[in-house]
């Protein structure tokens, strides 16, 4: 059976779907279409549920049996203080105690046994993880309005995210999580959380995370900790390369309690950070020291290239002008060929050389530009290019040339031009029977 088309999206359905691909990196659009189909095109739930995944959080879509959270809770070093309960005082104390125990005791059971029997029915909602960052910010928002704005900072991220940056920050984290219903939740928050000296002691060396235990995301921080009893808190640190739970301090404390328990955990553990910053430092020296090397060989290559680049450029230079010189002597051998051969067929076509007795004879004698001499008969009524033809042929002479009369002081016109396009013979040129002609060299112009 074939499967259905897909319906065509909407140009906003379009837009969150680039939006979504952007944010979250993946490749195949139709991951991110499925993804945002599944959270009702909500680009918010679908992003967040992304996080969690890339996080170790299981989808809500797809959740695995569930887990603690990577945090090492089972060191036996765990610095545990725990604040029980004052005991009744006086006869009017111990019999308040007495009676209302009985009810105390049936209040707990009957709640405990409801909301057991309430899981059987559906699911704990807490148990799903969907947005945890609105699950934060919720719970900051009713603590402001329950208790006031002044406290410590609190963390406005996942606890993944919180764990992710004290590790990276190499700082100690301090867990907080809130009990509603507990009785003495209204008194710690407004006694010992919010003292002033408290709050400078967390804003100053720690990060502070909390959220309600009736919040999804407070509830799976719940799971992973085990806490006992409320108020509870967690210092969280760096140890031997994992997140680790140094402290655990659970019950009513009093600030000044507080205060000490948190300085005493500190101390007692702040030689893994100094060490742990050491040895990234040593790291990071490393790594430098590595990406200088890098560095400094690539500029040498990069040299040794630029180097090995010119002296390639330095013979494809030289081989082209060794190509060009001798491109250049093939020519002038050529042109040296081809005027020889020119001489060679001038010489052969030219008319026989007229007998001194002959009456219509001209005796010529020519003053060639080596200042040598040739002397040749001619007929007066032969071209003046007969001329030119037995100059040219004549091996010492140059290769253009003209030539001169001298009284009067003349070029005679012994090649066609527009004046002359068919040169005067030797009688129209006006030369006498005997006659010295000079040869001028015209080769270099």
């Amino acid at each position: 059976m074939a499967a259905p088309e897909e319906r065509e999206l909407t140009a906003e359905q379009t837009e969150k779907l680039l939006q979504f691909q952007d944010l979250t990196g993946i490749e195949s659009m139709d991951q991110c279409r499925h993804t945002l189909e599944q959270h009702n095109w909500n680009i918010e739930a679908a992003v967040q549920d992304r996080l969690n995944e890339q996080e170790g959080v299981p989808s809500v879509f797809n959740p695995p049996p569930s887990r603690p959270l990577q945090v090492n809770t089972a060191d036996h070093r765990i610095y545990s203080y725990v604040v029980s309960r004052p005991q009744p005082r006086g006869l009017l104390g111990w019999g308040y105690y007495l009676i209302m125990l009985p009810f105390r005791f049936t209040y707990y059971t009957l709640l405990d046994i409801f909301r057991f029997a309430l899981r059987f029915i559906r699911p704990d909602p807490r148990s799903r993880v969907t947005d945890p960052v609105g699950d934060i910010v919720s719970f900051i928002h009713m603590f402001e309005e329950k208790y006031g704005r002044i406290h410590p900072v609190f963390y406005q991220g996942t606890y993944s995210q919180a764990l992710n940056d004290a590790k990276r920050e190499l700082l100690f984290l301090l867990v907080y999580l809130h009990g509603d219903d507990h009785q003495d939740t209204d008194e710690f928050c407004r006694n010992t959380l919010c003292v002033p000296e408290v709050i400078t002691l967390i804003n100053t060396r720690m990060l502070f995370w909390d959220c309600s235990t009736n919040k999804p995301e407070g509830y799976r921080v719940s799971q992973a900790l085990r806490e006992n009893t409320y108020p509870f808190l967690a210092m969280i640190m760096l140890k031997d390369r994992r997140m680790t739970v140094v402290g655990r301090l659970e019950g009513l404390i009093q600030p000044d309690d507080l205060i000490n328990q948190l300085t005493f955990i500190m101390d007692a553990n702040q030689t893994y950070l100094v060490s742990e910053r050491l040895e990234r430092e040593e790291r990071n020296q490393t790594q430098v020291l590595r990406q200088q090397q890098d560095e400094a060989y690539l500029a040498s290559l990069r040299a040794d290239q630029e180097k090995e680049r010119k002296k390639k450029e330095e013979r494809e230079r030289k081989k082209r002008k060794e190509e060009e010189v001798q491109q250049q002597k093939l020519a002038e051998e050529r042109r040296r060929r081809n005027l020889q051969e020119e001489k060679e067929r001038k010489s052969e076509c030219l008319p026989p050389e007229p007998h001194p007795d002959d009456p219509e004879s001209v005796k010529i004698i020519f003053k060639l530009p080596n200042d040598s001499r040739v002397e040749r008969r001619f007929h007066f009524t032969q071209s003046l290019s007969v001329i030119h033809d037995y100059l040219f042929s004549l091996k010492e002479s140059p290769e253009k040339f003209q030539i001169e009369a001298n009284f009067p002081r003349r070029v005679l016109p012994c090649l066609p031009t527009e004046e002359w396009p068919n040169p005067p013979t030797l009688q129209e040129a006006g030369l006498s029977h005997t006659e010295v002609l000079f040869v001028q060299d015209l080769t270099d112009d």
